[in-house]
Order: C-alpha cells, then structure tokens, then sequence
C-alpha cells in the first residue's frame, strides 16, 4: 500500500511540476528530491514511467523532471542498484538524443543526468553512450558532451576508455562539418587531456598506476593536427577558442619530437588569433601551457620564437587595465606569467628585449615593460641575479627622461622591489635613491589647480610624493640592507633647494639611520666617511633651523629637522649637545601639542632664536672663529631662499643673534654691510628680517651699526634721477623707495633694541632726522610727497619703534619729544587721506598706533588737538562699511579673511588709542568727553557701527574702572544718561552688542560704587547678579531675554542715586522708538521695573487707561513692548477688575489679540479669579448648548447650532485658564471646572457656529465667526488649559503622547478620547475623583446624547482601575451603567458594557456582588443585532473574558458549555478582532474545565483544538496572540504532558513562532498522547482545506502532512488515506500559489506512508 501512495504522490507532483508560479515549481521540484531521498527507487521510477508514458509532453515540463532525477540521482548515487541505473541510464540517453536538432536545455538535462550516474556507474553509462558513439558514424551532439564531461567528473572511470574512445573519435573530427559538432568535439578533446594529466598527475590514488603519457600521444597529436591545422582556420571565432584552449593542454601529451616540430607552426598560429579575437584571456592561458610544455622539454626551436612572443606580449601588458573587467585582469595575470616562463630559459633575451623597451618614450610602453620588469625582480630573483647592473644601468637611463606621473609611479614601485632584492646596494643604485628623493620633494601646495581629468587611472603630484614618502620610509626602517646606502648618502639632498619639499623624509630618515649608527658604533666619529661632497656643520645648521621655524610647512617639516638636528649635535659641534640635550626636547612637545593654526609663530621663533642664542654662548668663548663662520654661512645661504621670503627673513633674524655674539668689529662691519645688500626692499618680509637683524647687530655693536646705516643710505642704490616726472614713472625709482623703506625700519628696530642710555641722546639728532630725510624726496629743491604704501608703513612701524623705546626710558631717562605734534598732524592727515567706503590697507591701523604711542610722550596735546585726533580716528574707522560689504569681484577668499583681520586689529588700535586718550584724564568729564564721541554711533540703525562702538564704550569702561582711584568724593554726574543708552542695547540683534552693553552696565555701576565710597574690592550682590546674565544674552528666546530685562531693571532700580533717575528715564522713553524692536522691548521691560519698584505716581492714572488699552494693544507692533504695556495695565487695573470683566464680555466673538491679552492679563489676582471662575462655570451649566434646526427648508437632516452665551463663555475661560498665575485656584476649583468643561465638549461635538447673530452691544459690535473657528475645539481648548494649570505633568504628558484633545474633537473618537483621559485620570490625577464623579452622574439622564456618551466612557474607563475601590465608587459606577444598557443610543450601551468588563479589572471584588448581572449582559451583548460593526459584541466577548477571570466555578459551571457553544461560531468570522476575541474567551473558560464539567468541556477543546492551531499562523498577530493565549490555558487540561509543555515553552506572547517545526513537533506528541483522536483531527483539517482564507488551507494541508508523517503503519490503518490524500492531491491545483506550495511540501512529509 505504501508504495502505491509515494507513486501516486510522486505522480502528482510530476504532474504538477509545471506549475505557472515559479515559487511553486520550486516547492515541487524540493518535494520530489525530498521523496526520492528516502524512496529513490520509486520516485526514479515514477520520474522514468511518467517521461516514458507522455512522450508528448512540452519541453520544459520534461526539462524539470529531468533535473529532479538528477539532483536524487547525486544524492543517493549509492543506494541505487544497477537494474534500476540502466533504466535511468537508458532513458537519459534516449532524451538526449531522441530530437537530432539541438535543443540545448532540453539535452543538457538528460546529459548531465547521465553525467550524474556515471559517476558511479561508469561502465553502465559508457555501455549505453558508446552504442551512440560507434565507428564510421557521427555521433548525436550532447554525446560528445557528456563524454566529455564524464572525463573530468569521474577521472579515474574515463581515463581507461580514453585510448579506445580517442581511436574512435579521431576519423569522426574529419567527418564533422558543422561547427557545433567541431566545438563539442575541441571541447571533449580538451576536457580528456585535462582528466589524462590529473591522471598523471596522482598516479598514486589511481587504479592502474602503469598508465604513461605515450599512451595518449599518438591519437592526441593526430587530433591535434586537425584542430590545429583545419578547424583552427574557422571564420567561427567560438570555435576557433575551444580549439585554442584545447590546444594548450594537448600540448602536454604530445611527443616531444613532434611538439618541438610544431612548435615554429603552433607559436604564431596562437599569436594569429591575438588579431582575430577581442577576448585575449584563453589565448594567453593556451599560449602559456605550450611555453610550459616548450621549456619543460627544453625546445631548442622556442628560442626562433622569442622575438615574436614578446612582440607579441608586450603590448597586451601596455594595453590599459580595466580592473572591473574580470576577464582582462585574469589575462594580464597569464601575460606576466607567459613572461616568468620564459624567463626561466631565455633571461638574456628577456632583459636585452624589456631595457630595450625602456628606451622607448611612450607612456604606455614604459609602464607594461616596468610592470614586466617588476613582476620579474619579484618572481625570478635567481635567474636575474646576473643581471642587476644591466637592469641598473637601463633604469637608470630611464630615470633621466622627463617621465609622466604614471611612469613614475612605476617607476617607484620597481625601485623598491630592487631595495627589497638587494639591487640598489650596487652601482648605480644612489641614482635609484635620488629618483625617489627626487619625487618626495614635489611640491605640498601647486600655486595653480591643474584642470580635472576624467582618467581613473589619475596619478596626480600629491599622491606620487605620498607614495615615494612611504617607499623611502620603508626602506630606510624594514630593509636592512639599504641603511649602508642611506646613511650618509641622503644628507646630500638637504642643502640642494630642489630638495626643500623632501626634507620631512630625507630629516626623518637620517634621524632613524644616524640613531642606528650610534647605537652600533657608539665610540666612532657619527661621519667618518669623507670620501663624500656631505654639507658642513654650519650649513646643517643654518639649514635645520630655517626650515624649524616654520615647522608645518612640506608636511611638518620641523619635528623631523629638529630630531635630526639632535641627532647630528656631534657634528655641529661637540659642545652643544648638552644644551640641545636639554632644549630640544620641549620644543619638540610643543610641536606635538599645537598645529599650524594653534602654534604662536612669533614666539616660536623667538624660542628658536634663544636656542641658537645659547648655543653661541656656549661654542664663542672658545671657538670665536665657528660664530665667524656660522655668519658667512648664513650670508651665503640668503639667496637660496629668494622664493621663501618667510624663511629669508627668519635666515635675517639669526644671523643677527650670530653677529650680537660676535666681539670682531671688522668681521660686523663687513657681515653687516653683505646683508644689508643682499636685500630684496620689494620683500616686506625681508625688509623686517634685515631690520631685526639690524637691531640684534646694534645691543653690541651701536656706532658701527649706525654708521654702517648711515654709509648703506649713501650708497649707489639711493642715487637714482631726480627728476619730477621720474619720480611718479620711473621703475628704478619706485625700488629706490622700497630700499627707503628698508633702511628706515632698521633705524627703528636699531633704537628698539640699542642700550638706553646709548641711543637716548642721539634719538632725534641721529636717528628721527636721518628717517624724516630718507622719507621726504625732494625734487629740484621742492619737497615732494611721497605716495609709496610701504615706505609709508615703514616710517609709522619706526616711528612706533622709537617711541616704545622713548617712553620705556622715561623713569631712567626723562626727555620731552619736540617733534611729536607735527608727527601726530601728519598720522591725522595719513587716516584722513584714506578712502572712508573701505579698508584694504594697514596704513588706518599703523597711523592710529603710531598716535597711541606718541601721545604717551611729552609734552601733552591741548583739549582742541585731543578732539580733533579722537573725530578724526573715530571716523575713519567706526563708519567702515562691513569686511564683505566691499568685496571685489576677484577677491578671493583667503584676502577676504586677511581683511577680516585687519579691520579687527584697526579697531584694536583706535580702542587702545582711547584708552590712552582715557588714562590721561581718568575722571567723569574725561569719559564724558569720550561718550559723546560714541554716543550717536551707539544708536546708529547700522549693526556693525552699533556693535563697533558699543564694544569700544564697554572696553572704555572697564579700563576707567582698572585704573580709577577715588580720592575724594565725587559725583557721577553721568551716569544716568550713559545706562540709558546702554540698557536698550542689551537685547540687540546682534549678541556681540548685547553682551558688550551688559559689561558696560556692570562697569557702570561698579564704578558708581566706587564714587560712593566703596573700596576696590567690594561686590554688591545685585550688581554682581549682573555678570551672571552674560552667557544667557547668547539666547534669542524673548522669553530669556524678558528676564534679563527685568533683572537688569531691578538692579539699576536699587543701586542708581535718585538723582540720576529722571535722565535715565528720559533716556529709556527715547529707547521706546529705537529702530530695533528688541531694543525697544528692553527700554519697555526697564521702565516697567523702576516703576514698579521705586514709583507709585501711575496710580491716579488707572481709569484713564483702561478705555485706551484695547486701542494701545492695537497700535503696538512690537510684541515685547506690548508686553511690558500689558504688564503695567495688570497693575494699574488690579483694583478695578470687576469693571474691566463687565467690558471684556462684550467684545466680539472670536476674542481678538488685544481682548485676549486682557482677558488673561485679569487672571494675576488669585482671589478675583477664583470668583470670576465660579460665576463663569455656574452660567454654563444652566445654559443651553446648542439649539437644532432644519438645515434648509428641503432637507429633513437636522443640524445643532451653538448658543451664542455658552460659547463667549467657553472662550472667556479658555484665555483665563491659559495663564499659569491660576494655578491655585484651577487646583481648589478642580472639580467644578473639569467637570462643566468635560460635559461642555460632549455638548459639542458636531455642533456647528450659528450663521447669523444680532449685534450684543451698544456699541453695535456685531459676532464675527470666521471660519476657522470651531465650537468642539474651543471646548477642548479650555478643558486642556484647565488640565495645564493642574501643574500635573505626569497626566499633561500621557494625554499628550495619546493625542487625546484630536480624538476628542471627532464624533468618531470622541469616546476614545473621553476614555484615555480617564484613564489618565485614574493613574495621575485621583485626588478630585469623587467629586467629579458625584458631579457627573445626573448628566447620564440628560436629554443630549453627546452629554451622556462623554460620562458614559469617562465612567467605564474609570471602572477599569483600582482607584475607584479605594475611593468607594464602585456601586456608583456599576449601577449607573447598567442603566445605560437600556440606552436609545448603541454607542452608550457599547460602552456601558465596556465598563461593566472593566469592573472585573479595577472592582474584582465587587464581580460575585453582581455576577448575575454582568454574565447576563455580556451573553445578551454577544447576541446584538444592532451592532453592524461588531462592536458590542466585541465588547461583550472582552468584558466576558474579563469578568470570567474573577468568577469561580460555581458562577460560570451552569452556563460553561453554553458559553463555549456561543464562541465557536466567531472563531472563523472575518474580522481579525472577532476571532481575537473569541479564542481569548475561550482560553478564559479553560478556568472552569476542570471540575464537574470537565468532560464535557474537554470535547470542547478537542473539537476547538484544530482551530486553535490552525489560527497560530493567522495573518493577524492579534489572532495568533489569541491563540498562544488560549492553547497556553487549555494545554494543562488535555492531560499530556508533552503537549501542555510544548505549549508552554514555545507559545510565548512575543516570541517568535517556527510555525512548521512547532507543528511538526506538536503532531508526534499528539499522536502519542491522543491516538484515539487522530483521525478526528485529520478530518478535522481536512475540512478547512475549503477555508476560504488561503493561510488556513496551508496551514491545514501542513498539520495533515505532520500528522500523516509521523504516524506508524499500525497507526495509519485507522486514517481514511485514499480520502486525506486525495484532498492534499487536490491542493496541488488550488487558486493561490502559496497554498499549492504548502501542499507540495506536505506530500514530501508522507515518504513513509
């Protein structure tokens, strides 16, 4: 019987295997190798009956069985027998050959079934193939092909019927005349050479070890002959590549003599196809195996071949690689290794051939021979070691071509896999190195962006430096050998300026190698060596400590040259290492610790300077002559720096520490004369590196450095024409200028620097006139003003310079400065002379601080000079446009951030010239003086001249406040006026002015402090609150910003005398018109806190005010402003309220902004509110909600209109709740107000506005109802106002996140909305529940249906917590809905049942009270018939579970089985919610099956039992929830164990469910625990095979193939199979693939059956 049903099932399969769902034909095809695995014999057999019976069966059809029996076939190859493998084997090969036409998928299935059974029935399967392949007759195609492949899957089966099976064949390749069958038989050729050779190749495993090569290479050569010589000639370019291929690995089994005789005809009929094909890789691959072979065999004909081989080769290794071209790599892998072939015999011919090649100036060229060459440096390293000089000698020409970046790219990369074999240690191997230096000295930074290219194979400067900077790295420190090349050698590229880029690794390389050499031979000399050109001493040092000073510069040059610097310490000179020992280090770590934005460059520089300071003071004592040389090393190394001024003029700076230590007049004199010629004046920065130098050379050396000044002044380079027209076009000139411009600057630095009480006396005889003479040209006798900028900024730098240096002596030296008015007239002149709409040149700035420092000298300016000197400054700069504002349009953006700059330091100039100005006269009238400069600035409607002055009032400030010393009484006359300016400024738009503003009115009243007898270092607790509010004026917030105001109010209120309080207030009214609203808003918030705090005249003013505010609020744009107006009406109006109520009520509906602002501003006063509220909430309970009406006089629809009363209410309440200062009294009036406003939202939901309403005023104000206004919302408004005012954050945020005032507004959710707000009630707000309650019940009975569903939910949801057991509201609570159940409206009785389920939730005590009646109600909810959405009785099944949870038995028994019977019916409804529901009461009534009825109530289950599990993989989670839900209950009362486990442990709520493997294993414990019920369930099942849900018919075949599956013969005697099987048979052809796919995986579960 049992093979009649795998028949039938195989049968059905087979028959379905062509299923037009891909998915299916899968499952299918799954299913009969799951079958065939464990009865192979049949369904073999039935696969070969059912092809064998319709032999007209449609290809694919056929083509699917066929790869069925191919997959059962490789997996139980070993438990077929050998009469069942010849039928297979029979059929296959009638399928394969059975059409002579070519059908490719059709025959390839039968032929790799073959292949399949052949590899363990080889003979069987040979037997059957050679009668196909017979002598004298072409064979059918796919023969040939499954020989073929037979070869290489079963080698040690084929080889032996090779020999036979090649003499057959070999008269068979003439006859063929198509090219299919010429490719089929190229193809097998090469597959049996390549099974011969494996063969060969493990003679070891194989069962006939005697087998030879000879055996083959007869018929393989004469096969060979004919593919080479005929079929090689083909136009079709297929078949020429199968003969190809099968040519290279032929060519291993032919003789010897015959190959090499081959060898001149095969080699360039190979190298042919190159031209012929597009596709090179099987060409190469070919070529390789016959160069192999070739070699192996030591031809002598191959060396004839050489030169077209590689001719040949050569240009496919040129050609460019497509890396994603899978094919070309593998072929440029199979070039390079035809080439270490060859190498292996003909190295000369190969090396001679690529240097050759080398020579060649062609990118392309170059990089494949380089390639080749690498490859082979790499590959063939014994049989190049002869020729390494030769491959030097060629590379090194190479080198010396003005290569491409790619060429040099490769370049590289062959030079170091030469380092890494030990090439570059030969000669010519430096050159090799200094290639490499030769890139890592590219430049960082091209001045010009090079145009994008679009070539992927890009190799741009950087990443070739990159790339050589590693290779040099990684030589110097992983090959060991290369040290001995390195070390001394590349210290010949630090001087060279070629090499400056390359210095970062060149320094940290010989940083490593000098490091090696000490530690190996820490005795010997660290260059003993001298047979090489290496740099001096000093020139290592001048270099290393030039490129140090700017240590970021060529990729953080500085760390490596300081290392290198410490490490060469020996051979600068042996008496510095101790202090570089000590001073190197630090400034390493500084390195470290900054970057190039954060290092401070001037004092980097300056450390740098007193290294080299010291370390002259160290060697000169001894060793005058090496300071000596160390000089005119310097001297000679300036012009290398020409292209790097910076570094130039560092080089300056040092050899003037060198010529300071030097005691030799002669040797300064004549040093310092070379530098001063060896300038380049066009160079600023060489001009200040020659001028500090000037000033070193003069601490030691005055006379002689002025007089050589004074001889550089008289030289040639000054003497040019002296003509007028000359003077403004002549070249020559404008560098005579520049050269001024040098020399009056040394003059500068000169007394800078020079001792005191040298250069004093001679300041304005020697040094001010010599400067005035350079500077003034005089033409024909007239003095001509120059308009040269540098020479300009060079006299206001040396006048600067020489007033530092007069003042820093006055104490020592007092003298007065006769010349300092007329040169501060000029400077004035110089800023005049400047265009006001823009600043790109420092002359502003340099003029204001050379006036800085010369005002510090006597004698002092008049109060007139002073005047003009600050307008004049303060004009020039304030009145700048922004830095953007002007901006060329070939500006780029580093000159816009070099502008940004100097308009920030010409600022810092004119504050610090005020400061000065300040210092001179420190008192009110001084700083009165000052402000009113600033004044009108301050409140300029430009934000940059407002931030500019402010911020330089407030620095003013603080440093009258630093420098001030009370002496006497003094009375700040001032200040009032001076906060009433700053105080609107502190909420400027702009945050630089605010925070400014406040440090001026913290300084301010610091200072006021201190006129009023407080010492220095007393704080004023309010003042000092003031420093505190800076970082908040970062804030935009109004609301931060509002506080400030106040607080800064409040501060100025207690601490400004009375007498200062009329002009700040007069000052703050003019900040009430400030263009800026936030200042406005400042002057309003202050004026508002003084009143309130230090006024009470405003109070006879109180009833005049109140019939303007409504129009003030109007006519205010500035919302903070309003604000404070607001704010003052609160307390004026304070005592006046009641009156203000009676006017408010009268304004039109929709309250607009200004009433609204009234309204909440009445809600400060505590009391008045809480009165207010009472009246309020009393009027709209006695009120009318709405009225309905018609909605037109042909429509019966009825419509609800709002009352107009109850809605100004309703908004009045709203802007009242709305302001937090009712907190208290919302909290004391709690249930009054959430109880009106709750039943006032149910009032109106769905309620429209009234169309038209009578005017409500003598005034004749009419009620405007624009159309966004919404009578629910406004309710909702108010409630959820009155809610924020609780302050219960915990409710405000739940109600929030559920989105409860929207699903309030809608008819639809307006009682999920009433619900959740309950329920959050119920967990947050329990405190006024009883009285809500209490307040709410009589509206149950009210006439509208909105009322009582809003009570109704919020009384159910209430049911549903604890909270009403504590507060003895049950009885209410229940008795008041089980008056609803009779309720006209379905909503009401639906939630009425809701909440009489919740009682069993939140009241489980009071469920036996009333058991009865909740049973009733819930059974007679489940039979509603006006219930078309299902939910009462969804509500009725869930309060049913519910309240079953705290029944006890006795309750529930009378009515258990009724009840179950009631379920079962809803188990198969449509809606999700309905089964959910279902199956969890049934779960629910599990708690009562286990007593007197329990019998009966087990037959219940049983026959649930099948649902239940079906339901597990419902398509709806809350279904199989349910289900786990309900199985998880009932599993204890089956009585077994397996089964209640298994239940238990897999049908977690959110675990995830293997649903197949659960009821695979659930199905051998049902077996086992309910044999007697088996075929109950299995007709169970089978009867949902008609569900009409698809996933029910699935799961129902599945749970029938468990069961079914894991049945014994015994067991399956009492199943009706024929019946069960037909049905899962006939689900193979359902409508739904998913169900077909289920069926066939069931029929793979009865193998046993």
């Amino acid at each position: 019987m049992g093979s009649n049903y795998i028949q039938a099932f195989s049968v059905a399969l087979i028959d379905g295997a062509l299923d037009k769902d891909e998915g299916v034909r899968q499952e299918i095809a799954q299913a009969l190798r799951v079958l065939g695995g464990r009865h192979p014999t049949l369904v073999l057999l039935a696969c070969h009956d059912y092809l064998s019976k319709h032999s007209k069966l449609v290809q694919l059809h056929r083509i699917i069985i066929l790869n069925s029996m191919e997959a059962i076939v490789k997996d139980t190859i070993d438990q077929l027998d050998q009469p069942l493998a010849r039928k297979i084997i029979s059929l296959a090969s009638e399928e394969m050959t059975r059409s002579k036409e070519a059908l490719p998928e059709w025959q390839l299935s039968a032929s790799q079934l073959l292949v399949a059974l052949g590899c363990r029935f080889i003979n069987e399967v040979m037997e059957e193939v050679l009668q196909r392949f017979q002598p004298g007759v072409l064979p059918h195609i796919f023969v040939v092909h499954t020989l073929g492949n037979l070869s290489t899957a079963n080698v040690y089966g084929m080889v032996p019927f090779l020999t036979a099976i090649l003499g057959t064949m070999l008269p068979m390749l003439g006859m063929a005349k198509q090219d299919s069958m010429k490719s089929v038989f190229t193809i097998a050729l090469g597959h049996f050479s390549e099974s011969i050779l494996e063969y060969l190749a493990n003679l070891d495993k194989a069962p006939d070890p005697t087998v030879r090569k000879d055996a083959f290479s007869a018929e393989i050569y004469a096969s060979y002959d004919i593919l080479f010589n005929i079929w090689l000639q083909n136009k079709d370019p297929k078949l020429r590549t199968s003969v190809v291929e099968a040519v290279g690995q032929m060519s291993h089994l032919m003789p010897h003599d015959k190959l090499e005789e081959q060898l001149p005809r095969l080699i360039p009929g190979i190298l042919n196809l190159y031209r012929k094909h597009s596709e090179h890789f099987h060409i190469t691959q070919s070529l390789c195996h016959v160069l192999d072979s070739a070699v192996e065999m030591g031809s002598r004909v191959l060396e004839t071949q050489i030169d077209s081989l590689l001719s040949t080769l050569h240009p496919q290794v040129c050609a460019p690689l497509e890396y994603t071209n899978h094919m070309a790599v593998k072929n440029h892998n199979e070039v390079l290794r035809c080439y270490t072939v060859l190498a292996c015999a003909y190295t000369d011919r190969l090396v001679a051939f690529l240097l050759q090649k080398l020579e060649v100036h062609n990118e392309r060229v170059r990089i494949g021979t380089l390639t080749v060459l690498k490859h082979l440096i790499n590959s063939c390293s014994t049989q190049l070691e002869g020729k390494k000089l030769l491959i030097l000698t060629g590379m090194k020409l190479t080198l010396q071509d003005n290569n491409s970046n790619k060429v040099k790219r490769m370049l590289a990369q062959v030079i170091s896999a030469m380092a890494h074999h030990e090439y570059l240690e030969l000669e010519g191997g430096e050159a090799m190195v200094e290639f490499i230096v030769r890139q890592c000295a590219l430049p960082c930074n091209p001045g010009t962006p090079k145009p994008r290219t679009y070539d992927p194979e890009e190799v741009t400067e950087e990443n070739l430096r990159d790339m050589c900077d590693n290779i040099l790295n990684l030589l110097t420190t992983t090959v060991k050998s290369m040290q001995e090349v390195l070390w001394p050698f590349l210290l010949e590229f630090v001087m060279p300026v070629q090499y400056l880029n390359a210095l970062t690794p060149i320094c940290r390389s010989l940083a490593f190698l000098g490091t090696k050499a000490l530690q190996a031979n820490s005795k010997e000399p660290l260059l003993s060596n001298r047979t090489r050109d290496l740099p001096t001493p000093h020139a290592l040092l001048t270099r290393l400590l030039v490129v140090s000073a700017f240590p970021y510069r060529g990729r953080g040059r500085g760390v490596s040259a300081l290392r290198l610097l410490q490490v060469l310490a020996p051979v600068i000179h042996p008496q510095v290492a101790g202090v570089w020992d000590q001073q190197l280090p630090p400034l390493l770590q500084q390195l470290e610790e900054n970057s190039e934005e954060s290092l401070a460059q001037r004092q980097w520089e300056d450390r740098l300077l007193l290294l080299l300071s010291k370390s002259l003071e160290t060697v000169t004592p001894g060793s005058e002559s090496w300071s000596c040389q160390l000089s005119e090393e310097m001297t000679r190394h300036l012009p290398q720096y020409n292209s790097f001024p910076q570094e130039k003029g560092f080089l300056y700076k040092c050899a003037g520490v060198v010529l300071r230590q030097i005691p030799n007049a002669d040797v300064v004199r004549k040093q310092l004369m070379e530098l001063l010629q060896s300038v380049r004046h066009s160079e600023s920065l060489e001009r200040e590196g020659v001028a500090v130098c000037v000033g070193f050379c003069a601490t030691t050396h005055l006379d002689d450095t002025l007089s050589k000044l004074e001889d550089f002044g008289k030289s040639e380079i000054f003497k040019k024409s002296a003509s007028l027209f000359h003077i403004l076009k002549d070249k020559s000139d404008m560098e005579v200028e520049k050269a001024k411009s040098t020399l009056i600057l040394c003059y500068g630095y000169l007394t800078l620097h020079a001792p005191e009480d040298q250069i004093l006396p001679r300041v304005e005889k020697d040094v001010v006139k010599q400067v005035l003479s350079h500077f003034n040209t005089k033409v024909l006798g007239i003095k001509v003003e120059t308009k040269d900028l540098t020479i300009k900024l060079s006299l206001m730098k040396t006048l600067t310079l020489i007033a530092r240096a007069v003042h820093a002596s006055r104490k020592s030296h007092p003298c007065a400065f006769t010349q300092k008015g007329e040169l501060l007239q000029y400077m004035q002149d110089l800023i005049r002379s400047e265009p006001t709409d823009t600043l790109r040149t420092p002359i502003r700035q340099q003029a204001i601080i050379t006036c800085t420092h010369l005002l510090k000298l006597d004698p002092p300016l008049g109060e007139v000079d002073i005047f003009e000197l600050i307008k004049t400054c303060m004009n020039s700069v304030f009145g700048l446009p922004p830095v953007g504002a002007d901006r060329g349009k070939d500006e780029t953006g580093v000159e816009l951030k070099e502008r940004e700059v100097l308009y920030a330091e010409t600022l810092t100039a004119l504050q610090d010239l005020l400061k000065q100005i300040l210092f001179q006269d420190l008192s009110p009238d001084g700083l009165q003086t000052l402000f009113k400069h600033v004044e009108g600035w301050i409140i300029s409607a430009k934000g940059w001249e407002r931030d500019r002055a402010i911020l330089t009032l407030s620095q003013l400030l603080a440093f009258y406040l630093e420098k001030l010393n009370v002496r006497t009484m003094v009375t700040f006359h001032n200040l009032g006026a001076i906060i009433g300016r700053l105080v609107p400024r502190c909420t400027d738009p702009l945050v630089t002015v605010r925070r400014s503003a406040l440090e001026g009115v913290y300084t301010l009243l610091s200072i006021q402090q201190r006129y009023a007898g407080f010492a220095h270092n007393h704080r004023d607790e309010g003042v000092e609150r003031l420093w505190t509010l800076r970082d908040s004026l970062d804030q935009s917030d109004s609301r931060v910003l509002f506080c400030n105001c106040s607080e800064i109010g409040q501060v100025i209120a207690k601490s400004i005398p009375q007498g200062q309080l009329h002009p700040l207030l007069f000052l703050l009214f003019e900040g009430l018109v400030d263009p800026q609203p936030n200042c406005s808003r400042a002057a309003s918030v202050v004026i508002n806190t003084l009143v309130r705090i230090r006024g009470s005249s405003l109070s006879d003013q109180v009833p005049e005010l109140l019939t303007a505010i409504h129009s003030r609020l109007e006519s205010i744009s500035q919302e903070p402003v309003k604000m404070s107006v607001l704010q003052t009406v609160c307390l004026l109006a304070s005592q006046n309220l009641a009156a203000v109520i009676s006017c408010l009520l009268t304004y039109p509906l929709p309250f607009d902004r200004p009433t609204g602002e009234m309204w909440r501003s009445v809600a400060v006063d505590a009391t008045l509110a809480r009165a207010v509220l009472e009246l309020l909430t009393e009027r709209l309970d006695k009120q009318l909600p709405y009225e309905e009406r018609r909605e037109s006089l042909l429509s019966k629809a009825v419509v609800r209109l709002a009352t107009l009363q109850p809605l100004a209410i309703t908004c009045a309440l709203h802007e009242l709740l709305s302001q937090p200062e009712v907190i208290q009294v919302v909290g004391l009036l709690h249930p009054l107000l959430f109880s009106s406003l709750l039943v006032r939202v149910g009032s109106t939901v769905g309620v429209r506005l009234p169309k038209d309403l009578p005017n409500q005023s003598k005034e004749g104000r009419g009620i405007r109802f624009p159309r966004t206004l919404d009578v629910c919302s406004c309710s909702v408004h108010a409630l959820r106002a009155m809610l924020s005012r609780s302050q219960n954050e915990e409710l405000l945020q739940f109600v929030k996140e559920e989105e409860v005032w929207e699903l309030m507004k809608s008819p639809e959710t307006h009682h999920q909305g009433v619900t959740i707000l309950a329920r959050a009630m119920a967990r947050h707000s329990t405190s006024h529940l009883s009285s809500i309650v209490e307040r709410l019940e009589p509206v149950l009975t009210a006439p509208y249906e909105g009322q009582r569903v809003t009570v109704t939910a919020f009384f159910a949801e209430l049911l549903n917590h604890r909270v009403t057991s504590d507060l003895l509201l049950t009885d209410v609570l229940i008795s008041s809905l089980l008056r609803c159940l009779v309720d006209v409206s379905a909503l009401v009785r639906m939630l009425s049942i809701r909440g009489l389920g919740n009682a069993a939730d939140g009241a489980a005590g009071k469920v036996h009270k009333y058991s009865t009646r909740l049973l009733s109600a819930m059974i007679a909810g489940m039979d509603e018939k006006d219930d078309p959405d299902d939910r009462i009785t969804l509500e009725s099944m869930s309060g049913l579970s519910k309240v079953l949870a705290q029944l006890e038995e006795n309750n529930v028994q009378p009515i258990l089985i009724n009840i179950a019977l009631r379920i079962r019916p809803f188990f198969e409804k449509d809606e999700d919610r309905v089964r959910a529901a279902a199956f969890t009461v049934f779960g629910n009534l599990s708690r009562f099956g286990d007593g007197e009825s329990k019998a009966d109530f087990l037959e219940q289950v049983h026959s649930s039992l099948v649902s239940l599990l079906l339901h597990l993989n419902d398509s709806s989670e809350e279904v199989v929830k349910a289900c786990k839900f309900a199985l998880r209950l009932i599993g204890p009362l089956m009585g077994s164990d397996n089964v209640s486990a298994m239940f238990q442990k897999h049908l977690l709520e959110e675990a995830n469910l293997h649903y197949g493997e659960f009821i695979n294993d659930l199905a051998k414990h049902i077996i086992s625990s309910f044999p007697e019920k088996i075929n109950f369930y299995i007709m169970g099942n089978v009867s949902f095979f008609k569900s009409t849900r698809p996933e029910i018919r699935g799961n129902a075949v599945m749970f029938t193939g468990f069961l079914l599956g894991n049945l014994s013969q015994t067991e399956l005697q009492s199943v009706s199979l024929e019946h069960v099987c037909g049905a899962i048979v006939m689900l193979l052809r359902d409508g739904v693939p998913s169900v077909r796919i289920k069926a066939a995986e069931a029929l793979s579960l009865l193998h046993e059956l």
